[in-house]
């Protein structure tokens, strides 16, 4: 055997070698290459328990934030004392339990956005969905919302940190002076009802079985109708054509619901458009949801009371 045949194997290991080591290179440099956050998961995790869970973003559930320790602190201040009828400069401090600031780049853009607030009064009459926006100081993000009632509002936070992929949540509350929901619009506005009409528009949010059962899963359907039977143009708000969020009566925790019809390029029938969201509570009790949509460039929010049965 000639001294180029011998070769032949040695050069092939050679090759193969090579091939390896760059392999395992751009492993290495994939690994550990800047992902734009500084943080980990291991940041938006606190030990012991009644800890809140993360969530998977595409399937939400009714979850008691109130009463569950959250791995994120949530802090609000605001320009001036609040006060009813007036709009509010606030300012929210968001940092992971160690005191790290979340910012921009931790977080991930979920329904179009970064970080949403459901901002929302003692007796669940007077609902906001805002978006707060970074400041070049880390950790803080501004927003404006005007309370139309006295009290105590509590305002949840609902984001996916990019470290880990799931949706988690957090709490504070702010006070609002001023006069507080009058006694009989309280008791007239918490009636349960499956109807609600708002801004000129019919809107019913009703499951299929005609009552929604504590621990289980429900089909809500969504329907919008004008008196007229004229055209409901429903456009695309946060990347689904309606959001939906329940309250318990307690203000204890939230469920954030996006309809199954996910495609934007499927538009809802323009007169009678329908729309599937799933809910599942594990307490009995009285609830309100608040759906979200925006007709023809108009925000309209329409309140739906009802209770959850054992």
């Amino acid at each position: 055997m000639n001294a180029a045949a011998m070769s032949d194997p040695r050069r092939r290991w050679w090759r193969i070698a090579r091939i390896s080591a760059v392999a395992i290179a751009l492993y290495v440099f994939f690994r550990f290459m800047p992902t734009g956050t500084n943080l980990n998961h291991m940041d938006f995790r606190v030990e012991g328990e009644n800890v809140i869970e993360m969530c998977d973003p595409l399937a939400p559930q009714f979850l008691p934030v109130v009463n569950v320790r959250s791995p994120v602190s949530l802090k609000l201040t605001t320009a001036a004392p609040p006060v009813a009828g007036q709009p509010v400069e606030a300012t929210l401090t968001l940092t992971t339990a160690s005191g790290k600031p979340i910012e921009p780049a931790d977080l991930l853009t979920v329904h179009t956005k970064l970080l949403h607030l459901l901002v929302i009064d003692p007796h669940l009459l007077d609902y906001h969905h805002v978006h707060p926006q970074p400041t070049r100081e880390p950790g803080r993000w501004a927003f404006q919302f005007t309370p139309r009632y006295g009290g105590v509002y509590r305002v949840f936070a609902d984001f996916t940190p990019a470290a880990t992929g799931l949706s988690l949540y957090a709490n504070t509350e702010v006070a609002v002076s001023g006069e507080p929901a009058a006694a009989e619009i309280v008791a007239a506005a918490q009636q349960p009802s499956w109807q609600a009409e708002v801004a000129g528009h019919r809107f019913e949010f009703a499951p299929a079985t005609g009552w929604i059962k504590a621990g289980e899963m429900t089909d809500l359907t969504l329907r919008v109708t004008r008196p007229d039977g004229g055209e409901v143009p429903l456009q695309p708000i946060m990347g689904a054509f309606a959001h939906v969020v329940a309250f318990d009566e307690a203000r204890t925790g939230f469920a954030h619901m996006h309809p199954l019809q996910s495609d934007l390029a499927v538009r809802p029938d323009p007169r009678h458009p329908e729309l599937t969201f799933q809910l599942s509570v594990p307490q009995a009790g009285r609830y309100v949801s608040w759906a979200q949509v925006d007709i023809g460039g108009t925000e309209v929010f329409a309140p739906f009371w009802f209770d959850v049965v054992k």
